[in-house]
């Protein structure tokens, strides 16, 4: 079958998906559009032949709409999604979930009454082929059980609009996403510290930061993030066990000598290190569809325990460093929780 997607918002994310389930994923078509801007609506409609809408709502009651795409601005994903729970349709939202943790609750709650899962979050790390073959070495056992796990996360640059508590809500929400599914086991602290701050940064930014995890398993966790670090997109992970480590591979790159220098080139940008990773993310969640199968892709719960665990390093950020508790209600026996 072919599966008729909807797309409630068309900016740069929204477009490049709206590329990528017309060209590149098979058994997708795109055939409603909608977008606070009506004429970007209309243009990113016209590439992939689909028609526009007025609002969220009409695209998700329609009719030739079996499942939905959210890449709208963060603060209206809870209506949409919502309001797909409620028609029974699958729903992609790109992360977050919700911006607020009672707002991912509501959508917790709601798919839980509804009796089925609907709803997938986009972490697309956890479709990286390396993330993916860290993880089948930490399910292995073959490093024995992991202790310590150091992170970095590096933009060249970020535009001014970018702030302090970006940094975890926008940039380290990736890795709190990936560790909880690596190693299996819930964060239940955070506390974020700033070293001396780069003089390339903005000026009301505080960069690089470094946080700081503990999971309920008693895993130590580290993550650097430095948002204006200049050369180049970065994305380091290293897990270490008992009896060995796991290290998160480079992107490929030739090796170029010229000039006494040997060296490769750094990517400069998240589109393409993580690129085949959205494709896979994509056609997983379409064939999933196609197939009848529920979303086995991050859940409602994940994009919860994301949104508050960012919100516990965002208020340690905010309050000088101390170790804050994530408040994270118990997970209910619909998402694996205990009974």
């Amino acid at each position: 079958m072919t599966v008729r997607v909807g797309v409630i918002g068309a900016g740069w994310i929204g477009q490049d998906h709206i590329r990528r389930l017309t060209d590149v994923v098979t058994g997708a078509a795109v055939t409603a559009v909608t977008d606070i801007d009506a004429v970007r609506a209309g243009e990113a409609a016209a590439r992939a032949g689909a028609r526009v809408l007025a609002t969220g709502a009409e695209l998700v009651a329609a009719d030739d709409v079996d499942a939905v795409l959210v890449t709208s601005w963060g603060p209206t994903h809870a209506e949409h999604v919502l309001n797909a729970i409620a028609a029974g349709k699958p729903v992609f939202c790109e992360k977050p979930l919700a911006t607020t943790p009672q707002d991912c609750l509501r959508i917790v709650e709601a798919e839980c009454a509804y009796g089925r899962r609907l709803v997938q979050v986009g972490f697309m790390r956890r479709y990286d082929a390396g993330y993916r073959q860290m993880k089948e070495v930490l399910t292995s056992g073959n490093i024995g059980l992991p202790l310590i796990v150091h992170c970095a996360h590096r933009n060249p640059t970020v535009p001014e609009s970018y702030t302090s508590a970006m940094a975890a809500q926008d940039t380290a929400v990736h890795e709190i996403d990936a560790l909880r599914w690596l190693l299996d086991d819930e964060i239940v602290s955070a506390q974020v510290i700033t070293p001396r701050a780069t003089t390339h940064r903005h000026e009301h930014l505080r960069d690089p930061q470094i946080m700081l995890f503990e999971t309920a398993g008693g895993v130590r966790i580290d993550l650097e993030v430095f948002v204006n670090c200049q050369y180049g997109y970065d994305i380091q992970c290293e897990t270490v066990g008992e009896q060995g480590l796991v290290r998160l591979p480079d992107p490929a790159a030739v090796a170029v000598r010229t000039q006494g220098v040997s060296g490769s080139a750094v990517l400069q940008d998240w589109k393409a290190r993580f690129v085949d990773a959205f494709d896979t993310e994509f056609r997983e969640w379409i064939a999933g569809i196609a197939a009848g199968r529920e979303p086995s892709g991050p859940s409602a719960w994940d994009g919860y325990a994301a949104t508050v665990i960012t919100d516990a390093a965002v208020r340690s950020l905010e309050s000088g460093g101390p170790v804050v508790t994530v408040d994270m209600k118990p997970r209910p026996t619909f998402y694996g929780g205990a009974a």
